[in-house]
This record gives structure tokens, sequence and C-alpha cells, in this order.
């Protein structure tokens, strides 16, 4: 697996882990109500860890106090 470094803005990730966030929930609950759709619970899981580390990074103190953050993985 190739990790990649990016620099977002304390806006930038609230955004995208908001963005995530709904999207998980469409692909868990909704779209599986759909006729022929195909369910891929290792994507969901691996989108909800993401999601889960990107609202550890915004909870955590020290990153309020930058304008940046990195984010690996």
């Amino acid at each position: 697996m190739t990790l990649i470094t990016i620099k977002l803005t304390i806006k930038e990730l609230e955004l995208i882990t908001a963005l995530a966030s709904d999207q998980l929930f469409r692909k868990e609950y909704i779209d599986p109500k759909l006729p022929g759709y195909k369910s891929n619970s290792a994507e969901i899981n691996l989108g909800k860890v993401l999601v889960t580390r990107f609202r550890s990074l915004l909870d955590s103190g020290p990153l309020k106090k930058t304008t940046l953050a990195r984010v690996s993985g």
C-alpha cells in the first residue's frame, strides 16, 4: 500500500469528514434498498475507520491551534 501526505485546512478537513460520513450513510442504509445494488462491506468498514481517524484529528487539541493538518494514509 502506498502512503500519501496531504495538507488540509481545518475547514477542508471538517468538510471532507462530513461528506465522507454522509456518503457512508447513503451506502450503508439507502443504496441497499435500490434494485441490483451489491454491498461491499469491506469498503464500508474502511470508510468508517477513515472517518473515525479524521474525526479524531479534528478533536485533538494541538490540531486546532494550527492552520494546516497533515493526513497520512
